[in-house]
């Protein structure tokens, strides 16, 4: 089997387990696999990438590395039973998240009992969240990205 067909397999199978049963019902295997074969533009705003590429460094780079790459181990539970911050590039399962989740995400933190990410909501703008999960988007490889918008962005 090529690399290509494991990603998206488990790629499919981390989504599945991501969405809410609606969405996750209504496109198969299948259909995501054929998806991919769709290249999707990415239409992101210069300036919006970069103010949240600034944000990113100053406020999130401490934990999840330089260029959003994650933590070593990020896998691995610490000895509380957290996770440690996972890549955001797209080596990980951000991808496998709506812009309503990630942003949330942001904004009320990760789910305490899993993660240590706090919440940025009266730190950071709905703005500077907005730079930042557009900013993370445009790291994705084109694959990645191209499966992540045929399931969350196309209608």
């Amino acid at each position: 089997m090529s690399i290509r067909f494991l990603l998206l397999l488990s790629g499919y199978l981390l989504l599945s387990g991501c969405q809410d049963t609606s969405q996750s019902e209504s496109r198969s295997l299948s259909d995501i696999l054929n998806m991919n074969t769709d290249r999707v533009v990415r239409d992101f705003d210069s300036e919006q990438i970069q103010r949240g590429s600034d944000i990113f460094h100053i406020h999130c780079a401490g934990c999840h590395g330089e260029n959003a790459a994650g933590t070593p181990d990020w896998r691995t539970p610490n000895s509380d039973g957290r996770f440690p911050p996972p890549p955001l590039n797209g080596t990980a399962h951000a991808w496998h998240h709506s812009t309503a989740v990630l942003t949330k995400t942001i904004l009320k933190g990760g789910p305490p009992e899993f993660s240590s990410m706090p919440a940025w909501e009266g730190i950071l703008t709905e703005q500077q969240v907005d730079d930042i999960v557009v900013w993370i988007k445009s790291l994705w490889p084109e694959d990645i990205y191209t499966t992540w918008y045929h399931n969350f962005e196309e209608k």
